[in-house]
């Protein structure tokens, strides 16, 4: 990577001082000290919506085939994922790769028996919620209670179990994640009632 920084000033033409934006040196630098495949990694990853490929390739300053290879790589790699708009292939950050990162955050943050007591607390709490409104999940909660005020109590614990739910499947996934570096064996989610019959996240 070049430790050269380019300059935000330099003479113009008629011998007169010509300054540059900020925005510009940065991306120069930005651009210099990369490689191609590291600017499309880098743009991947801060993709949530898909994009097409020239949309990548725009931000990541390549040209368009060049990020159709590079986002192949990626995608046989599980970082990238596709579908289809028509003719149109796009692209954004897998669910795996986007569950991954926040697991080693995770992980770096708290122990596994700190993780494992999170993953019980959540299972309670759901059962709570449960056996409280009779309901087996927040969709169902949503119907029964006819819950459409997002501002509602209702609609408040709607939005908790929903975000719980997600918490506990993250939980899941780094509590794996985790057993798996420790023992050299990848186990998957545990198996056991999660106190909710939405999807789980399998790594």
């Amino acid at each position: 990577m070049s430790e050269e920084t380019p300059p935000a000033r330099r003479t113009s033409p008629d011998g007169g001082t010509e300054y540059r934006d900020v925005n510009d040196v940065v991306l120069e630098q930005w651009v210099e000290g990369t490689t191609p495949f590291e600017r499309v990694y880098e743009i991947s990853c801060r993709v949530y919506d898909p994009v097409s490929a020239p949309q990548i390739a725009d931000r990541a300053r390549v040209s368009p085939t060049t990020a159709r290879k590079h986002l192949r790589t990626l995608v046989n790699a599980g970082e990238v994922e596709i579908s289809q708009d028509g003719q149109t292939t796009l692209y954004r950050r897998s669910e795996t790769a986007i569950v991954t990162e926040h697991a080693q955050s995770l992980l770096a943050e708290r122990t596994l028996e700190e993780i494992a007591a999170g993953i019980a607390e959540m299972k309670a709490t759901i059962q709570s919620w449960r056996e409280e409104y009779g309901v087996d999940s927040p969709e169902e909660f949503a119907r029964e209670l006819d819950v459409s005020d997002a501002d509602s109590d209702y609609g408040a614990l709607l939005t908790e179990w929903q975000t719980t739910r997600r918490n506990l499947a993250l939980a899941q996934a780094t509590l794996a994640i985790g057993e798996a570096r420790r023992t050299g064996h990848l186990t998957g989610t545990d198996t056991d009632n999660d106190g909710d019959d939405g999807p789980s996240i399998v790594v």
